[in-house]
């Protein structure tokens, strides 16, 4: 019987947890259920609550955290408590525990997911040695690097997404000199986020550059401001928020194409976070392809990277699985020193 692993993705607002094992030789999630994050004591009163008594023998657990990962305490962003991988272990029984980036953790699960779980922006296929970079706008922006190592991707942490926004046209500098007059410093999660859509359809609000319907008020007021723009956008019944998306689009394709040059990702650029899969028609444009290879002396160099959306939500799950299931640090080191289990859970 193979073995039993923990995965957990921790986001600011729910917290997936799934257990894993190896089925001829791919992960496949067990049983899966997910939990609130505000209002639960703490992450591993929540995994505990998952576990029960009942569940099977737990080799070792991984969790993706929001924030800089990479000693035994985390505090994540955006979430009400601290994490801490001693109290997990200890709390859990489990022999080995491990804490790393959200994002890191979605990268990781681009070695695992089936070519399904993708879809290509352009027709250029990957270098099997070369590097590869993940930038996934959601609630924030992720980015990470993919490195490879021993066949597999090595995740790097970064918090590449609060770099400063550097605007490539003339409405862009423009956004930038608005978002100064709030923030001072201005990072690209500022406008590539759900929260960054938002920021950038109340500066075309603002600057006159469009009307706000007042049905569209009514549902800002309602709903995720995010998510409400980028619906009326695909309705097709609102200039303004098709010229945010449209705006929108066009950062993504260059903070896309800044990360493809800096890391020379010939292996792949992946957009992920959930966003993406939501707006892949306009992803699919003219819009983002010429923002991504608007690089000067570079632009030639851009068509020699790959594109794709990962469409599978739970890349992040999959990937902190993965982490789990590699018997050493992922990054590198030796094993952390794990305390034998002293509670016995019933074998599967």
């Amino acid at each position: 019987m193979s073995d039993w692993f923990l995965a957990g993705d921790v986001g600011g607002t729910k917290i997936n947890l799934a257990l894993f094992r190896q089925e001829a030789g791919r992960l496949a999630i067990g049983r899966q259920d997910t939990f609130a994050t505000q209002g639960s004591d703490s992450l591993a009163a929540v995994t505990g609550q998952f576990l029960g008594e009942e569940a099977p023998a737990v080799v070792a657990a991984c969790f993706g955290v929001p924030g800089p990962a990479g000693g035994d305490r985390v505090e994540g962003v955006n979430l009400p408590w601290v994490v801490d991988r001693i109290e997990l272990r200890e709390t859990l029984k489990i022999p080995r525990v491990e804490l790393i980036n959200d994002l890191v953790a979605a990268g990781y699960g681009l070695n695992v997911l089936p070519p399904e779980s993708f879809a290509a922006l352009n027709d250029v296929a990957p270098n099997p040695e070369g590097n590869a970079t993940l930038v996934a706008a959601g609630t924030g922006l992720g980015e990470t690097l993919l490195v490879r190592e021993g066949g597999r991707w090595r995740a790097l942490p970064s918090e590449g997404g609060h770099a400063g926004f550097a605007p490539a046209s003339e409405i862009e500098i423009d956004l930038l000199r608005y978002l100064m007059r709030t923030y001072g410093h201005v990072s690209f999660e500022r406008v590539l986020s759900g929260p960054g859509l938002y920021n950038i359809y109340r500066f075309l609000r603002d600057s006159g550059r469009g009307k706000e319907p007042p049905w569209l008020a009514e549902r800002l007021m309602e709903d995720d401001p995010g998510a409400a723009i980028s619906r009326a956008a695909a309705e097709g019944n609102c200039p303004i928020c098709e010229q945010a998306l449209d705006l929108f689009v066009a950062i993504y394709g260059t903070e896309a194409g800044n990360m493809a040059l800096k890391i020379l990702a010939t292996g792949g650029v992946f957009l992920g976070g959930g966003i993406a899969p939501r707006i892949l028609e306009r992803l699919k444009g003219e819009t983002f392809r010429r923002a991504f290879r608007a690089m000067g002396r570079m632009t030639d160099l851009m068509d020699k990277f790959p594109v794709k959306v990962v469409l599978d939500s739970k890349a992040a799950l999959y990937g902190a699985a993965h982490y789990a299931s590699l018997g050493a640090d992922a990054a590198g080191g030796k094993p952390r020193p794990g305390a034998p289990s002293s509670r016995k859970r019933r074998p599967a």
